[in-house]
């Protein structure tokens, strides 16, 4: 299928084959591990303060590696076999918890010790991250990836948001060995299917090069792609004011003093609704590409994504937040449906694992940039203030919009 077939919507609708499914298999018992542990390791952390700054450094721990590591972990995605690093990143990922879980019962617990979970965390999730989106065009055809991301969002989506947030704020009032034990079993479940998954997949290199001249060449075919280069600053900026704003949203949803008032429970119910918004968004999202445009389509998602961020700053009606919670995961699904899909259409196997990570490096690089941000910003002016001012930054990406026609499009997948 060409690239003008893929922008008019011409569906692909061929089996995508048993390792996918392998794959994908994987993947949501991964994520139902990681909404787990996302949702305990806060609620954790506000048995030991109280201070925004504070529970906002556990996002910035956690994503820190997105800027730090970013660059290295494709350089590895592209020089190592790509399913070995992801089984190796869940052996870690699943370990870390158990080893959290013995530090509480020896009453050794402190925030510090969640901030270096958090962060050994992200690291393996760097990895496991950048091979899985980098591993996907080596297990179904190109013209099959719009529908492929759909299906890894729906499973990735809903365990990591409907169902893994609500089960671990379960988990944690039942006790700590429960709220980290579990997702350490769920990591291990996810190297089982993963090692079903047949075949290697490391890249053959003609030619032996440096780390540091792999990452340079990941870096100009990124930086000479104007709609990639585009995708990538747009999504660094979304991800900036949504991790401002939702590094402290346990502070605005927990508790009596709360403006929302809601228990663990309620919050993990809470965040099901964009978790249930985004499981309609993964099934939907490639008819609204070929319905809409790429670009129309985009540009809906940006404004769908800013009412998300900056909802809390005009509203602590919970009922209110849940509709547009739900809307939200909806637009956040076509956002990366079509930008995952295009980067992995655009770029060659032998460099995507390097593309991947300067991509990311750029769009979640500003994680815990925002995260910080957004801690101090709700100490100085207040939860609701901070909300507004993501809000309008989310909203401010229309402005980039005329980069980004169906023409430009196009050309770039051309």
């Amino acid at each position: 299928m060409t690239a003008d077939a893929v922008s008019r919507g011409e569906r692909d609708r061929s089996p995508l084959g048993q390792p996918y499914w392998r794959l994908w298999t994987s993947s949501g018992l991964s994520n139902l591990a990681d909404g787990v542990f996302k949702i305990a390791l806060p609620l954790l952390a506000i048995q030991f303060t109280q201070s925004p700054t504070l529970i906002a450094g556990l996002s910035v721990a956690a994503t820190l590696p997105w800027l730090l590591f970013a660059l290295t972990a494709g350089a590895l995605a592209d020089r190592l076999d790509r399913r070995r690093l992801m089984l190796w990143a869940n052996v870690a990922r699943a370990l870390l918890p158990a080893a959290l879980v013995a530090v509480i019962l020896l009453d050794l617990g402190s925030l510090w010790a969640l901030y270096v979970v958090a962060l050994a965390v992200g690291v393996a999730e760097t990895l496991y991250d950048t091979s899985a989106q980098s591993i996907l065009p080596q297990l179904v055809r190109r013209s099959q990836l719009s529908r492929a991301n759909g299906r890894l969002y729906a499973v990735e989506l809903t365990t990591n948001q409907f169902i893994g947030p609500p089960l671990g704020g379960l988990l944690v009032a039942i006790g700590v060995v429960a709220g980290f034990g579990v997702p350490a079993a769920l990591w291990l479940a996810a190297v089982g299917s993963l090692l079903l998954v047949p075949g290697a997949f490391r890249i053959e290199r003609e030619l032996k090069t440096t780390l540091r001249a792999d990452i340079a060449e990941g870096l100009r075919f990124l930086g000479n792609q104007r709609v990639l280069r585009t995708l990538a600053v747009m999504t660094g900026v979304s991800n900036f004011a949504s991790s401002g704003a939702f590094a402290v949203l346990v502070l605005f949803a927990v508790g009596p003093a709360s403006p929302l008032g809601l228990t663990e429970v309620g919050f993990g119910v809470l965040l099901t609704a964009s978790a249930l918004g985004a499981l309609v968004g993964s099934f939907t999202a490639e008819r609204l590409e070929a319905a809409l445009g790429r670009s129309r389509a985009l540009a809906v998602a940006v404004v769908g994504i800013a009412l998300f961020v900056g909802a809390p700053a005009v509203t602590t009606n919970a009922v209110v937040l849940g509709v547009i919670f739900f809307a939200g995961g909806v637009f956040i699904v076509l956002w990366n449906v079509i930008t995952v899909s295009l980067r992995q259409r655009i770029t060659p196997d032998r460099l995507l694992g390097r593309v991947n990570s300067a991509y990311r490096l750029l769009a979640w690089g500003t994680m815990p940039l925002g995260a910080a941000a957004g801690g101090l910003l709700a100490q100085w002016l207040g939860l609701q203030i901070m909300f507004g001012i993501m809000g309008v930054l989310s909203l401010a990406l229309l402005a980039l919009m005329p980069l980004l026609t169906d023409r430009a499009i196009d050309a770039a997948e051309a």
